[in-house]
């Protein structure tokens, strides 16, 4: 009986592997022609034509007569089909959730945001559920093909719980159970961590001159939090807990962090840091709240304010200094930087770079990719939808 389960499960998952392959080929190359994807996968044409036939009728891909070929009978090219496979999706972080529709290509038809409000959990994600019900009735659209979210925590991506997420308050939070209870009928719905979520997306659609399949995704925001890409993949963990390099220790016994140890990089390198340096400069001892943002402290910057750019300088010499362990321990490709802080670049990157080479290789001299984000929507909310809608192009499961 396992024999027979194991064959007859071989050619299933056989047909999907290639179904995946084709799909991820015209989306990739679009437009193609079926002789090329023959040639590329080394597939006969009666396959690839058998299973573009289902991707037709799935209305995930289209075909077009190639108007080029003036004799004899014109070939014929496939492309992604859009407007047909919607993608909702939602990024919750500590201050603002954040919503899109997507598209099987990344483009982003709508988005909007809300205050996030975690204490009620469930009375929370009705109420982002419905935000993005909000956006289908914009757009006109009666379905979506699934949901995607990130969260800013720690997410075991297989079961769709939140382990722990500190900013929320949330710990073992069955956020997928929740989704599926008020939203029946979902086909496909991802929840990842913001940072895995926003390297899935740069590995997807990010638009760079280099081919990168090994690469660090660093979010920087009110902590610090990565995407660790290996060879074209998301590494996720034992624990679903790479990537926490905020809590990397830079400095022992330097302040204390939320997570009980003194010294965390995040506590140096973050916005939040970024801000408590500037106040501390510009106002020394206040005894009033200031408050500012790092959008501010940036934007005072690039107006001249000297204060403002020696402290943005502080924040790359600590990025520096963190992007050099890791490199020690990884030596990726490149690092890719989001978040508001690359809108100073010219500031922090000079920094970062002097850092870098100095302390990264023991003298070696050797170049490394350090870029911003080329994601022109927010990384942790197209990676959100990325996750969802890498499921399309790559479902298959091993059934024994």
């Amino acid at each position: 009986m396992r024999t027979k389960n194991l064959i007859s499960g071989n050619a299933s998952v056989l047909r999907n592997v290639n179904r995946s392959m084709i799909l991820n080929l015209v989306r990739n190359e679009q437009p193609i022609s079926r002789s090329k994807l023959a040639q590329l996968t080394g597939l006969n044409k009666s396959t690839v034509s058998s299973i573009i036939t289902d991707l037709l009728i799935e209305d995930l891909v289209y075909e077009v007569a190639n108007g080029e070929q003036n004799i004899g009978r014109k070939p014929i090219d496939l492309f992604l089909k859009l407007g047909k496979n919607l993608i909702g999706a939602f990024s919750i972080d500590a201050a603002l959730t954040r919503f899109a529709i997507v598209d099987i290509d990344g483009s982003v038809l709508a988005t909007s945001s809300i205050n996030t409000e975690p204490q009620d959990r469930k009375k929370f994600i009705e109420r982002c559920l419905n935000e993005v019900r909000n956006l289908m009735n914009q757009l006109n659209i009666d379905e979506l093909k699934g949901l995607g979210v990130s969260v800013a925590g720690i997410v075991d991506p297989n079961k769709l719980i939140v382990n722990y997420a500190p900013n929320l308050g949330w710990e073992d939070f069955d956020i997928g159970h929740e989704i599926r209870n008020l939203w029946t009928g979902l086909q496909i719905l991802t929840i990842g961590n913001d940072a895995k979520c926003s390297a899935q997306a740069e590995l997807w659609f990010g638009k760079h001159s280099t081919n990168l399949s090994n690469f660090i995704f660093l979010e920087i925001g009110p902590g610090i939090g990565s995407g660790i890409v290996v060879e074209n993949k998301i590494l996720d963990g034992e624990f679903h807990a790479s990537g926490e390099v905020g809590h990397m220790v830079i400095y022992e016994g330097g302040e204390l962090c939320t997570c009980g140890n003194h010294g965390c990089w995040e506590k140096y390198a973050s916005d939040r840091a970024t801000v408590n340096r500037y106040i501390s400069r510009k106002y020394g001892e206040f005894n009033q709240p200031v408050n500012i943002t790092v959008d501010e402290v940036i934007d005072m910057a690039l107006k001249g304010d000297e204060i403002a750019k020696d402290v943005l300088s502080q924040t790359g010499f600590y990025l520096g200094l963190g992007i050099s362990n890791i490199l020690k321990a990884i030596d990726p490709h490149a690092f890719i930087l989001g978040g508001r802080i690359i809108q100073a670049w010219d500031i922090i990157y000079p920094e970062i770079n002097r850092i870098v080479k100095k302390r990264a290789f023991y003298g070696e001299k050797k170049d490394i990719l350090i870029l911003p984000t080329s994601l022109k929507v927010r990384p942790r909310l197209l990676g959100a939808a990325t996750y969802a809608i890498k499921k399309i192009f790559d479902d298959y499961k091993i059934m024994i």
